[in-house]
Protein backbone atom coordinates (compact mmCIF):
# COMPACT_ATOMS: atom_id res chain seq x y z
CA UNK A 1 0.00 0.00 0.00
CA UNK A 2 2.85 2.39 0.77
CA UNK A 3 4.35 1.83 -2.71
CA UNK A 4 0.98 2.63 -4.28
CA UNK A 5 0.64 5.82 -2.22
CA UNK A 6 4.19 6.83 -3.16
CA UNK A 7 3.54 6.23 -6.87
CA UNK A 8 0.37 8.34 -6.72
CA UNK A 9 1.93 11.20 -4.77
CA UNK A 10 2.35 14.39 -6.76
CA UNK A 11 5.35 16.57 -5.97
CA UNK A 12 5.08 20.31 -5.42
CA UNK A 13 6.66 21.13 -8.80
CA UNK A 14 4.22 18.87 -10.69
CA UNK A 15 1.31 20.22 -8.68
CA UNK A 16 2.30 23.79 -9.59
CA UNK A 17 2.50 22.88 -13.29
CA UNK A 18 -0.96 21.28 -13.27
CA UNK A 19 -2.52 24.23 -11.46
CA UNK A 20 -1.24 26.56 -14.22
CA UNK A 21 -2.94 24.62 -17.03
CA UNK A 22 -5.65 26.47 -18.91
CA UNK A 23 -8.59 24.07 -18.56
CA UNK A 24 -11.85 25.31 -20.03
CA UNK A 25 -15.15 23.43 -20.05
CA UNK A 26 -15.93 21.61 -23.28
CA UNK A 27 -19.30 22.24 -24.84
CA UNK A 28 -20.88 20.44 -27.79
CA UNK A 29 -20.14 22.14 -31.08
CA UNK A 30 -16.91 23.74 -29.85
CA UNK A 31 -13.38 22.77 -30.84
CA UNK A 32 -11.72 19.87 -29.03
CA UNK A 33 -11.60 19.65 -25.28
CA UNK A 34 -8.58 19.98 -22.99
CA UNK A 35 -8.48 16.20 -22.75
CA UNK A 36 -8.39 15.69 -26.51
CA UNK A 37 -5.61 18.26 -26.87
CA UNK A 38 -3.66 16.72 -24.01
CA UNK A 39 -3.96 13.16 -25.25
CA UNK A 40 -3.64 13.62 -29.02
CA UNK A 41 -1.48 16.75 -29.40
CA UNK A 42 1.40 15.87 -31.69
CA UNK A 43 -0.35 13.38 -33.96
CA UNK A 44 0.55 13.98 -37.59
CA UNK A 45 -1.70 12.59 -40.33
CA UNK A 46 0.57 11.20 -43.06
CA UNK A 47 -2.03 9.62 -45.35
CA UNK A 48 -5.79 9.69 -45.46
CA UNK A 49 -8.30 8.13 -47.83
CA UNK A 50 -11.86 6.89 -47.36
CA UNK A 51 -11.84 4.34 -44.55
CA UNK A 52 -8.10 4.47 -43.93
CA UNK A 53 -5.71 6.66 -42.00
CA UNK A 54 -1.96 6.52 -41.34
CA UNK A 55 -0.47 8.75 -38.64
CA UNK A 56 2.84 9.38 -36.92
CA UNK A 57 3.04 10.04 -33.18
CA UNK A 58 6.15 10.71 -31.10
CA UNK A 59 5.69 9.45 -27.52
CA UNK A 60 5.63 12.57 -25.30
CA UNK A 61 6.57 12.67 -21.60
CA UNK A 62 3.00 13.61 -20.59
CA UNK A 63 1.70 10.18 -21.70
CA UNK A 64 4.36 7.98 -20.12
CA UNK A 65 4.32 6.03 -16.86
CA UNK A 66 7.04 6.07 -14.20
CA UNK A 67 9.16 3.66 -16.29
CA UNK A 68 9.07 5.95 -19.32
CA UNK A 69 6.70 3.71 -21.29
CA UNK A 70 3.66 4.93 -23.19
CA UNK A 71 0.83 4.20 -20.75
CA UNK A 72 -1.85 1.62 -21.61
CA UNK A 73 -4.51 4.31 -21.16
CA UNK A 74 -2.79 6.50 -23.76
CA UNK A 75 -2.68 3.55 -26.15
CA UNK A 76 -6.41 2.94 -25.60
CA UNK A 77 -7.07 6.61 -26.29
CA UNK A 78 -5.09 6.46 -29.54
CA UNK A 79 -7.07 3.39 -30.66
CA UNK A 80 -10.27 5.29 -29.85
CA UNK A 81 -9.37 8.59 -31.54
CA UNK A 82 -7.61 7.23 -34.64
CA UNK A 83 -10.23 4.50 -35.09
CA UNK A 84 -12.97 7.13 -35.00
CA UNK A 85 -11.02 9.29 -37.47
CA UNK A 86 -10.99 6.43 -40.01
CA UNK A 87 -14.78 6.09 -39.70
CA UNK A 88 -15.14 9.85 -40.16
CA UNK A 89 -12.79 9.70 -43.20
CA UNK A 90 -15.15 7.06 -44.62
CA UNK A 91 -17.92 9.68 -44.73
CA UNK A 92 -19.83 8.75 -41.58
CA UNK A 93 -21.08 11.27 -39.07
CA UNK A 94 -20.34 11.37 -35.34
CA UNK A 95 -20.40 8.04 -33.55
CA UNK A 96 -19.57 6.96 -30.02
CA UNK A 97 -17.37 4.08 -28.92
CA UNK A 98 -19.27 1.05 -27.69
CA UNK A 99 -16.52 -1.55 -27.49
CA UNK A 100 -12.73 -1.81 -27.72
CA UNK A 101 -10.40 -4.78 -27.57
CA UNK A 102 -6.67 -4.09 -27.39
CA UNK A 103 -3.74 -6.49 -27.45
CA UNK A 104 -0.60 -4.98 -25.92
CA UNK A 105 2.39 -6.57 -27.64
CA UNK A 106 5.41 -4.51 -26.55
CA UNK A 107 6.29 -1.17 -25.02
CA UNK A 108 6.85 2.21 -26.61
CA UNK A 109 9.37 4.41 -24.83
CA UNK A 110 9.58 8.16 -24.43
CA UNK A 111 10.48 9.80 -27.78
CA UNK A 112 9.82 6.63 -29.82
CA UNK A 113 8.11 7.49 -33.08
CA UNK A 114 5.03 5.38 -33.71
CA UNK A 115 3.18 4.65 -36.91
CA UNK A 116 -0.57 4.33 -36.31
CA UNK A 117 -2.59 2.65 -39.04
CA UNK A 118 -6.38 2.62 -38.84
CA UNK A 119 -8.76 0.90 -41.24
CA UNK A 120 -12.52 0.61 -41.30
CA UNK A 121 -13.54 -3.04 -41.23
CA UNK A 122 -17.12 -2.31 -42.22
CA UNK A 123 -20.46 -0.74 -41.42
CA UNK A 124 -23.74 -2.46 -40.51
CA UNK A 125 -26.67 -0.22 -39.72
CA UNK A 126 -25.46 2.36 -37.22
CA UNK A 127 -22.44 0.26 -36.23
CA UNK A 128 -18.92 0.64 -37.59
CA UNK A 129 -15.85 -1.44 -36.86
CA UNK A 130 -12.20 -0.46 -37.13
CA UNK A 131 -8.78 -2.05 -36.78
CA UNK A 132 -5.93 0.06 -35.38
CA UNK A 133 -2.25 -0.94 -35.38
CA UNK A 134 0.45 0.91 -33.43
CA UNK A 135 4.04 0.04 -34.27
CA UNK A 136 7.49 1.48 -33.71
CA UNK A 137 8.42 3.31 -36.89
CA UNK A 138 12.14 2.52 -36.56
CA UNK A 139 12.09 -1.14 -35.45
CA UNK A 140 8.67 -2.04 -37.00
CA UNK A 141 7.85 -3.84 -33.72
CA UNK A 142 4.12 -3.96 -33.00
CA UNK A 143 3.27 -2.07 -29.81
CA UNK A 144 -0.46 -2.77 -29.80
CA UNK A 145 -3.37 -3.62 -32.03
CA UNK A 146 -6.98 -2.91 -31.36
CA UNK A 147 -10.46 -3.44 -32.67
CA UNK A 148 -12.92 -0.68 -32.06
CA UNK A 149 -16.71 -0.64 -32.46
CA UNK A 150 -18.71 2.56 -32.75
CA UNK A 151 -22.40 3.36 -33.00
CA UNK A 152 -24.22 6.44 -34.21
CA UNK A 153 -26.44 8.14 -36.72
CA UNK A 154 -26.94 5.90 -39.75
CA UNK A 155 -27.04 8.83 -42.18
CA UNK A 156 -23.86 9.52 -44.08
CA UNK A 157 -22.62 13.09 -43.84
CA UNK A 158 -21.38 13.05 -47.44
Amino acid sequence: MEKAKEALTVGEEDSDRVSKLDVRPHRAGEEGSFYEGFATRGIRVDHIRPGSLICTFKVPPRLTDLSGNLSPGAIANLVDEVGWAAVHADGHSWKVSVDMSISFMSTAKLDDELEIISRVLGHKGGYSGTYVLLRNKKTREVVAEGRHSLFGNMKSKI
